[in-house]
C-alpha cells in the first residue's frame, strides 16, 4: 500500500537576487507538479517585481506585515490575516514599499513557472 500523504520538510529554496526569500513547498521546482504550487515567501522592505500578466490564478495570504498589489491601475494593500485571489491573465505588480518585512504564502493554479508568469521587461 502506498503512502496516503507527502510530508514536505525540505522545500526548494529559489535563488533570487532581490533579497526575497522563496521556499517552494510544492510545485514544478520541488516535485514536478504542474497543477499547483505553494510557496512561503518573505519580501524585504522596498522589494518590488515588474508588472506581469500570469497564465495562472494566484492566491496570496499575508502572514506578517503588508503587501501591495497594483491590479489594472488599482492599488490594494493587504494586511496580516488578509488574502486575495488574482485571476490569471490579469496585469499585476507585487511589492513591499513599506519599512518592514512582508511574510506571505502564495498558491498558484496551475503551478508557477518563469515561462507562464509573463513579466514585463
Amino acid at each position: 500500500m502506498s503512502k496516503k500523504y507527502i510530508l514536505q520538510k525540505s522545500p526548494f529554496i529559489v535563488p533570487t537576487d532581490d533579497g526575497k526569500h522563496i521556499a517552494e513547498h510544492f510545485g514544478l521546482a520541488t516535485d514536478g507538479n504542474n497543477d499547483l504550487s505553494i510557496a512561503h515567501m518573505v519580501a524585504p522592505p522596498g522589494w518590488s517585481e515588474p508588472f506581469q500578466t500570469p497564465d495562472f490564478d494566484e492566491y496570496t495570504l499575508v502572514v506578517r506585515g503588508r503587501k501591495q498589489f497594483i491590479i489594472d491601475n488599482e492599488k490594494i494593500v493587504l494586511q496580516a490575516g488578509e488574502s486575495i485571489k488574482v485571476h490569471k491573465h490579469t496585469r499585476v505588480q507585487y511589492s513591499n514599499p513599506f519599512d518592514e518585512e512582508c511574510e506571505y504564502v502564495a498558491i498558484c493554479l496551475p503551478a508557477f513557472s518563469m515561462e507562464s508568469v509573463n513579466r514585463e521587461p
